[in-house]
């Protein structure tokens, strides 16, 4: 699929979400107020930049992202810290599929429970490269998951870092796709992701969860824009994007960062 092709999947992707669009609010009543266990966002209100979001609430995170944020982090270290990481956002995107009330029984007696959902219906998709760091967690918490890949690629000479895709491939009747890449920037190459899952491989956006590290309110209203209906599960949303569309305070590149590939 080529770039004429891929403004044609991403017009199509629109009229697709517009005509089941139906916003859910937004959880306003959570709130974090002891500050241990706070992560390391700044002060922001997060509920008007994307209606469907879901932060993790983890004091592993703090930690962990002291760790994979610092500049003199080696590359062993980078992947080992942020691989944890990775593990809990995995853990709790995997648990917003649905679900159904049940009764389990212990060896002690009869327990309320959950039946999760049938694996065989999820397909987990990276957006390459980095999004593969991601995937390869999700794959180590559930081997029998099926794969998917979207290549697009951001233009970094292009001001607006436009994104162009070049690949896509994933099993064929799949209900419910999560869709994996660690940062959530403009959000352009998320919707053109999500353009594709949409269109040809008829995946209600309602179906999709978007699992990523960190995010900035730019991708998030991008994205609450164009899909409010896709959920998104994250364990950080950052300040802002600089002039150079990096997260800020953000962590450099990702994928540079966990495949060793710094200059």
């Amino acid at each position: 699929m080529g770039l004429t092709e891929s403004v044609e999947v991403n017009a199509r992707a629109r009229n697709v979400e517009k005509d089941g669009e139906d916003v859910e609010q937004s959880d306003k009543d959570t709130q974090v107020t002891d500050s241990t266990d706070a992560t390391m966002t700044t002060a922001l209100d997060t509920s008007n930049l994307h209606p469907k979001l879901v932060v993790c609430q983890s004091k592993a995170l703090k930690g962990l992202f002291s760790r994979i944020r610092d500049v003199n982090t080696s590359n062993a270290d980078f992947v080992r810290y942020s691989k944890r990481a990775m593990a809990i956002l995995a853990e709790e995107a995997l648990a917003e599929f649905p679900s159904k009330p049940t009764t389990i029984q212990t060896p002690c007696g009869p327990c309320d429970g959950i039946e999760t959902i049938d694996l065989s219906q999820v397909c987990a998709v990276s957006i390459v490269r980095s999004g593969d760091a991601l995937l390869d967690v999700v794959r180590d918490l559930v081997p029998e998951i099926s794969v998917g890949k979207i290549l697009i690629q951001r233009d970094e000479s292009h001001p607006d870092k436009i994104p162009t895709l070049f690949y896509s491939k994933m099993p064929k009747n799949k209900k419910y796709v999560l869709l994996c890449d660690p940062m959530l920037a403009t959000g352009g190459s998320a919707n053109m992701a999500i353009d594709v899952l949409a269109v040809k491989y008829k995946i209600a956006p309602r179906n999709i969860i978007f699992a990523n590290v960190i995010c900035c309110p730019e991708g998030l209203k991008a994205l609450g824009k164009s899909y409010p209906r896709v959920k998104i599960v994250t364990t950080m949303v950052d300040s802002h994007l600089d002039k150079h569309k990096f997260i800020v305070p953000g962590l450099g590149d990702y994928g540079d960062r966990f495949y060793g590939t710094d200059e």
